[in-house]
């Protein structure tokens, strides 16, 4: 019964679009500032589909802002997708070239000058700064307000890296979290772009008949009860059912069924399929949100949303896990130097306690690799719906198949040749 309400409650929701997530963390923290917005009852952030659903009256302005801590940009869910420039080009890693290349020539002028001098130490303290000013921000907010998070481990331990002196390897440690936030960046955006290719499955635009009249129409105006052209080689941009003409459809990206399957006058077909020999002229019977198509993409979606048992137990362990660690690392810092040990060894050794202990990529890790799990499982026509599922796959010893197609193509194919005489030609 509860599911039944989420879902409702989901469809009750205005959908956008966020471009710019690196973790579960801020995920959560943007839902809670788009939840305090004006004029919002409610909302509910599906990090792994990137959407964020809004109940209530917003802008996209309102839903940037509520994001400005990390930059995130919306935009409408029916708005056209907008392609990403390539990994290397984009402009978020820009300040991880400059930071590593400040450190690599204030690494060349300690070894000409020496370490204690001052053209290294700017070098590194400008390579801390562009390479690590969006962590401290967050760190600082969530030192204030005694938020632990792999944030906030990280800028206590470079500040106190500076603090004693050891600002190459503050330096060092600034380069190898933006260089891991880099990383995440791009294997999610891979894990979403496997979503989003779905949706390029159908066509945007259909020719539509309205009385004598032939357009092209984007399936975003195309109306129930339209008649939809479809030409011998094209793809249906609509559900509907054929008023006119016989064909054979490709229904493999929709059904699973790999043989072409034959249509006639009164059978339904599915946007995404392919029309491979005859003309039809299809009257469409559902607006394109609630096509075949879009319902298996909403249900991938939703399956990405679903926390599998492995998430849940990181989450819950990152939560108390990284408090301990601060406190261990302050425990190290501040007791032996009370017994006669020296205070610069020790706070150092503590500091490297909080640098090693961050739980950045047990705490990432594990939803990236659900993600993309179920983003190339469905890419390749196969639905796991939640990471509970796709965690008892991983279980599986034997599977029994009842259908020939769902293993082979329905194609002949040559598998074996026995030779006489051991030419095959």
């Amino acid at each position: 019964m509860s599911s039944e309400k989420a879902k409702l409650s989901e469809e009750e929701m205005k959908a956008y679009r966020v471009q710019g997530f690196t973790c579960t963390n801020c995920a959560a923290i943007f839902e809670n500032n788009v939840k305090e917005l004006p004029g919002v009852q409610d909302a509910k952030v599906n990090f792994g589909a990137s959407k964020v659903y809004v109940k209530g009256t917003t802008t996209i302005e309102e839903l940037e802002k509520a994001g400005a801590f990390e930059n995130l940009k919306i935009r409408d869910e029916k708005e056209q997708r907008v392609e990403r420039e390539p990994f290397w080009k984009q402009k978020e890693n820009a300040k991880v070239y400059i930071s590593a290349l400040l450190l690599v020539v204030s690494w060349f002028l300690g070894e000409q000058y020496g370490e204690e001098h001052v053209l290294p130490t700017i070098g590194y303290a400008a390579s801390i700064l562009i390479g690590g000013y969006s962590l401290f921000i967050k760190g600082l907010k969530n030192l204030s307000r005694l938020n632990f998070d792999m944030n906030t481990l990280m800028t206590i331990a470079i500040i106190g890296a500076a603090i004693i002196g050891e600002w190459g390897e503050g330096a060092t440690v600034v380069i190898l979290f933006a260089i891991s936030e880099a990383l995440e960046r791009y294997s999610m955006d891979k894990a979403r772009q496997s979503i989003e290719s779905l949706m390029d499955i159908a066509p945007k635009e259909a020719l539509i008949r309205r009385g004598n009249e032939e357009m092209m129409i984007h399936v975003d105006d195309i109306q129930v009860g339209d008649i939809m052209i479809v030409k011998p080689g094209q793809k249906l941009a609509m559900d509907g059912v054929v008023v006119k003409g016989t064909s054979t459809l490709n229904q493999a990206a929709i059904t699973g069924e790999s043989v072409p399957v034959m249509k006639n006058t009164d059978d339904e077909v599915f946007a995404g399929t392919l029309n491979e020999e005859g003309l039809l002229e299809v009257k469409v019977t559902k607006r394109v949100e609630d096509t075949t198509l879009s319902k298996i993409i909403h249900l991938v979606e939703e399956a990405q949303a679903e926390r599998a048992p492995s998430q849940a137990f990181v989450d819950k362990f990152a939560k108390y896990y990284t408090p301990a660690i601060v406190i261990l690392a302050l425990l190290i810092a501040v007791v032996p130097p009370l017994f006669g040990g020296d205070w610069s060894q020790w706070i150092y050794q503590g500091l490297a306690v909080l640098v090693v202990g961050c739980p950045c990529a047990l705490v990432v890790s594990t939803p990236v690799a659900v993600v993309t799990a179920i983003g190339n499982a469905a890419k390749n026509g196969v639905l796991i719906k939640g990471g509970i599922h796709l965690e008892e796959a991983g279980h599986l010893k034997a599977i029994a198949f009842d259908k020939t197609g769902t293993l082979t193509k329905g194609i002949p194919a040559v598998t074996d040749i026995v030779t006489y005489g051991g030419n095959e030609n």
